[in-house]
């Protein structure tokens, strides 16, 4: 038992912050933005703790169960903590564009911020880094037709359309995932993976290797998500509180939010990067923003109906521009097998782009 607690020292820290932080809700709220401000970020931390260890349960329950089990939950696992921390802010009467944002910074930041990096940091490293560019293609159009469906199109559809369109959008997301994971799993599997020289794979050793205990990372895995989502109840109403007449843009919250989720990601994949193990990296950023727009959307979009209450789902212009501008950039770079540092700078000025618009409220 007490090596278990050691093990989830970090969800216990969580568990700890939630417990605080109900009775002491008003007070933060109370005692001025200052105050708000900080518990709000206090509770980031806590949140980005917990979300470690949902990821990586979810990573052991994986590699135990092998495809297609273990994609679906590595993907789900992801993207649940995203859409649990929306709804619930969503829920607290927050910016109707907060979902479109966020999605729009989640891919900024999977392909622009940890391809990006990854590809600077393994290409100053190792030079070029290979991968099987089928996958980078694969995820790259589906990519823009998930964006173009439920994020460009929505800009034409009358208001009167709207609950026609969004169910239209549900049944087409379902559709394009359930292609997506058979490609996976399935006969296209090999679009997927790389074979990289026996000399460069590191075997951990059997006695080594962390031992799998099913139902315990399962219960692991959704006690962490429901810490999650505790945490977030508060954290949504002292931050947005916080920021309140600061004068910082609302998309400010959105990437939050995409930085929460995308946490474990970015760790995952600079040390693949730095492993030389490209193909890694692509599934990761590549992979995950597929997961986000594609599982997301749905998800938001039935919220919507239930409640009657659509969301701004059309995106900008300037976030119109970025996005075509990153998987235009995205399909050149990624289209001959090998990264390189000079790709990888590009994609992470792009994500500098990105965080200097949303500095500017564009």
């Amino acid at each position: 038992m007490l090596t278990l607690l050691k093990q989830e020292k970090f969800l216990l820290l969580a568990v700890i912050a939630a417990v605080v932080a109900y009775p002491l809700e008003p007070w933060m709220l109370h005692n001025g933005q200052p105050i708000a401000l900080a518990a709000g970020l206090v509770l980031i931390a806590f949140i980005v703790a917990a979300s470690m260890r949902v990821a990586h349960h979810a990573e052991l329950l994986a590699e135990k169960v092998g495809d297609p089990y273990g994609t679906m939950i590595l993907t789900l696992a992801a993207v649940l903590v995203e859409v649990v921390i929306l709804a619930i802010m969503m829920s607290n009467e927050a910016s109707p564009t907060l979902v479109r944002d966020t999605i729009y910074s989640a891919v900024m930041l999977d392909i622009n911020g940890i391809l990006g990096l990854a590809a600077l940091m393994g290409g100053i490293k190792h030079g070029e880094q290979s991968y099987n560019d089928d996958s980078a293609r694969s995820y790259s159009v589906m990519i823009l037709t998930a964006m173009g469906v439920s994020m460009v199109v929505p800009e034409f559809i009358p208001e009167a359309n709207w609950k026609v369109y969004s169910a239209f959008t549900i049944g087409a997301m379902i559709v394009l995932y359930t292609l997506f994971l058979r490609m996976q799993v399935g006969p296209h599997s090999y679009f997927f993976s790389y074979s990289y020289p026996e000399k460069r794979r590191k075997k951990v050793p059997e006695e080594e290797s962390e031992a799998v205990n099913v139902p315990l990372s399962i219960a692991t895995l959704v006690f962490g998500v429901v810490v999650i989502g505790a945490l977030a109840e508060v954290m949504s109403k002292t931050l947005d509180l916080g920021l309140e007449g600061t004068g910082a843009p609302p998309v400010i919250t959105a990437i939050l939010v995409a930085a929460i989720s995308a946490a474990p990601e970015i760790l995952t994949a600079l040390r693949a990067a730095l492993a030389n193990r490209m193909q890694s990296v692509v599934n990761i950023a590549m992979g995950a923003s597929l997961s986000t727009v594609i599982l997301t959307v749905p998800v938001m979009e039935a919220m919507a109906l239930y409640t009657g209450q659509p969301f701004q789902m059309a995106m900008t212009p300037v976030q119109t521009v970025m996005i075509f501008l990153t998987l235009i950039v995205s399909a050149i770079n990624l289209n001959d097998g090998e990264t390189n540092a000079i790709e990888g700078m590009t994609h992470f000025v792009l994500f500098a782009t990105f965080i200097m618009l949303s500095l500017l409220g564009l």
